[in-house]
This record gives structure tokens, C-alpha cells and sequence, in this order.
């Protein structure tokens, strides 16, 4: 007998067809002895027809109320599951964030978990009932619904996997595990058995849009095995592959996983856009100047070069922000071009950024310069660099995007 958290997101309870489909799921579990803890995130649609509906209220809605509304989804779905599951003989019952209590600080909208108090749920875990529980939503310090920002309901997921100590998080999804890169652009891409909590974190972080970051991150620090499978498997198929489960991909330590590529996989997010300031007179604490707005405006900033003029007296520098902060950023450096002293700020939107992810590259050298050689031949010209133990990512022109994870996929063996 194992505990599991299974979740599913909105496309697998996109309607009462579906949702019927997930409980046969469920229901498989339960009769194999399991004890199992279920996490939805509203029906598809839902949460963008509520937000919709805030905005068309009020540009300027109080993110308390906000929460209030957003959060609804969810219930609509852990009602519906818990009444199917009821409807086929499985002792189930529906639980909102408050209830457990999944505790989070105050920023609503975007809310962390702070705490999980899972004593409730093992309880009833324990005596055979199926605990089916509103993804995405907690309690705020102020009592108050907050809501964990969209994707959350797999960090929900996560959260209570680590609060009720289950051996595995099951995250049902619309794709059948986690690939090398994405198969629409590299027909070629295999789905990984396995994949390290580090590699999926970067990979996550650089645009696969399997998992949310946060919950690979709780995943990592909680230990909690992950395993993303498809939603549209018949709940019926023999449970046969690794660790006896059906195709699918086991996120998990480093240590689980016997045979260790040296590049695991290839990412690229397009959401990107690069920013240059010319001519900054050289002096202490330039780049605190330039990046101390920018951290006040709460945009992130990623890659970043600099680059001293042969004189020393002026320098560049060059970074990337996300494209949906690229105006607001823009905005921030002009404002501040009398104290900054720079003589020409530079920005492009047509960018994007491939990353060559792997834990291998710790213990392999030679990795960073066969990627700079097969973009060269291709002709594709590197605009930044940055690097970690286990990624190398650049920086090019968008227009090359298929090329280049082509030919980097292809270079690094991973190739099917």
C-alpha cells in the first residue's frame, strides 16, 4: 500500500466527461489499496472567465476580493470529483485550502505557502476516504482566501505530497511525461524515464511549460518524488514501466538514476528581450545604479554582460528582462539617464533563449564549447552567455529558434 497525491489540471476535468474519467483513475487506486489524496485545478477556461470578470469590474480591484473570486474554480471542481467518486462507491469528500489549512503569506495573487498542516487529511487517509482538495488557494495572515498565481495548483500538489508524507505526486497532465525538448519543434525528442529535481528545475525555469517552478522547487527541497504522466491514458492500462508505472517521466534525486546523460535536455523561452546601455561612465557601483531601479520595480533581470572600454573610463552593459517587463524596464532606465550618464540605451524584442540543460556537464568538460561550434557552423550568432554546473544558456536571434534546438538536440545525442 502507497499514499499518493494525484493531480489533474484543466484540461483532464475540462468537463463531467472528463471528470468521470479522472475518478476511474481515482477509483483504480483506491482498489489497489491505496490511500490517495486528489488535487484539481479548475475546469479550462474557468480561471481566465473569472479574471476577465474582475478586470471588466474594476481595472483597479482589490486583490483580496480578487483571490475571493479566482479561487472559485477550483471548488466547483473538488465538488464535482468528490460527488462522481461518491456516485461510484468510493468514500470521497472535498477540501478547500482553509480547511487543511494550507497557510501562505500575504501576497495575495501570488501567494508562497508558508505552512501545511496535514494531520487532518492523514486522518481521514487513514480510514480509507479519499480527501480530494482545491489546487491553486490557502489562507492568508489576514484570514482572507489567497490564491498561489496560475499554475499553482501543482505546487498545491507538491505541498500537500510533502505535508501528508506521500510516497509520490502523481501529476496528471496533457502530455505523457517530460521530453528532451519540445517534439512539436524536434519531431525527434524522446520522453526522459527519468529526470534529476536540479535538471527539471532548470528546465522548468527556461521555458518547459510541463511543471510549475515553484512546485519542482518544493519537490527538491521536500524530496518528494514526482512522476508527470498523461491524463488521457485509459485509467484502465496495465501499470507496467519504471517502478512498475505506466509511460511517464519519475522526477526524483540524482542518485535514483543510474545512467546519467551528460545533457539531459534542451530548452528555449521566447518570453525575452534583451536591453544594452551604452557609454556608462566607468565607476563603483555602476551596476547597482543600473539594477537598483530595476529590482525596485520588481523585474527580474537574467542574463547580463559587461563590457570596459580599452580607455576604462566608459562601459556596456547588456542583459536580458522577461518581454512582458521589457517596456515597464525601458521606462525605468530612461527615467534615470540623468544619474546613470549612459549615452545610448539599445533594446530588441525579437530574441530568444536556448538553454542546454544537464547534470553530466559537472564531471564532463569540452560541453560549453561544442554547443558555441555547432551554432557557429549554423551560421547563428550568439548575442549573450551565461552558465551554471549544469546549464549553458545563449542568447540569439528569435528567427533561428527551430535551428538551433535542432542542432544542439541533434549534437548532444538526444535524438530518438
Amino acid at each position: 500500500m502507497a499514499r499518493l497525491v494525484m493531480k489533474f489540471g484543466g484540461t483532464s476535468v475540462a468537463n463531467l466527461d472528463r471528470i468521470r474519467n479522472v475518478a476511474r483513475h481515482v477509483k483504480r487506486e483506491v482498489d489497489a489499496g491505496n490511500q490517495v489524496a486528489v488535487v484539481v485545478s479548475a475546469m479550462a477556461g474557468k480561471t481566465n472567465e473569472l479574471v476577465d470578470l474582475c478586470r471588466e469590474a474594476s481595472r483597479l480591484h482589490d486583490a483580496r476580493e480578487y483571490d475571493a473570486i479566482v479561487s472559485s474554480g477550483e471548488q466547483v471542481s473538488a465538488g464535482l470529483l468528490a460527488i462522481v467518486l461518491q456516485d461510484m462507491g468510493v468514500d470521497a469528500r472535498s477540501w478547500l485550502g482553509w480547511q487543511i489549512a494550507v497557510h501562505t503569506d500575504s501576497a495575495h495573487g501570488a501567494a508562497r505557502i508558508t505552512e501545511i498542516d496535514g494531520d487532518k487529511l492523514i486522518e481521514r487517509l487513514e480510514i480509507g476516504q479519499v480527501a480530494v482538495v482545491a489546487g491553486f488557494q490557502g489562507i492568508s495572515p489576514d484570514n482572507r482566501i489567497a490564491t498561489l498565481g496560475r499554475g499553482g495548483s501543482d505546487t498545491s500538489a507538491v505541498a500537500v505530497a510533502a505535508a501528508i508524507k506521500a510516497d509520490r505526486c502523481d501529476i496528471y497532465t496533457d502530455v505523457d511525461g517530460v521530453y528532451t525538448t519540445d517534439p512539436r519543434i524536434v519531431p525527434k525528442a524522446r520522453r526522459l524515464d527519468r529526470i534529476s529535481f536540479e535538471e527539471m528545475l532548470e528546465m522548468a525555469s527556461l521555458g518547459a511549460k510541463v511543471l510549475q517552478v515553484r512546485s519542482v522547487e518544493l519537490a527538491m527541497v521536500h524530496g518528494v518524488r514526482t512522476f508527470v504522466r498523461s491524463s488521457f491514458d485509459d485509467p484502465d492500462a496495465p501499470q507496467v514501466g519504471v517502478d512498475n508505472l505506466p509511460p511517464g517521466t519519475l522526477i526524483c534525486d540524482e542518485d535514483e538514476i543510474v545512467e546519467q546523460q551528460v545533457v539531459t535536455g534542451i530548452a528555449f523561452s521566447k518570453d525575452e528581450a534583451q536591453i544594452s546601455i551604452r557609454n556608462v561612465p566607468d565607476r563603483p557601483g555602476v551596476a547597482a545604479t543600473v539594477f537598483g531601479p530595476l529590482s525596485d520595480a520588481n523585474i527580474n533581470v537574467d542574463m547580463i554582460v559587461q563590457n570596459i572600454s580599452p580607455d576604462g573610463s566608459t562601459t556596456d552593459i547588456t542583459f536580458t528582462v522577461p518581454q512582458t517587463d521589457y517596456d515597464r524596464a525601458m521606462k525605468v532606465l530612461e527615467d534615470g539617464r540623468a544619474e546613470l550618464q549612459f549615452g545610448v540605451l539599445e533594446g530588441a524584442t525579437d530574441v530568444v533563449k536556448v538553454s542546454v540543460i544537464g547534470v553530466g556537464m559537472r564531471s564532463h568538460a569540452g560541453v560549453a564549447a561544442q554547443c558555441f561550434r555547432g551554432l557557429a557552423d549554423k551560421g547563428i550568432n550568439i548575442r549573450a552567455i551565461t552558465t551554471s554546473e549544469i546549464k549553458i544558456s545563449v542568447l540569439i536571434d528569435s528567427a533561428y529558434t527551430e535551428l538551433a534546438v535542432r542542432t544542439l538536440h541533434s549534437l548532444y545525442g538526444l535524438d530518438g
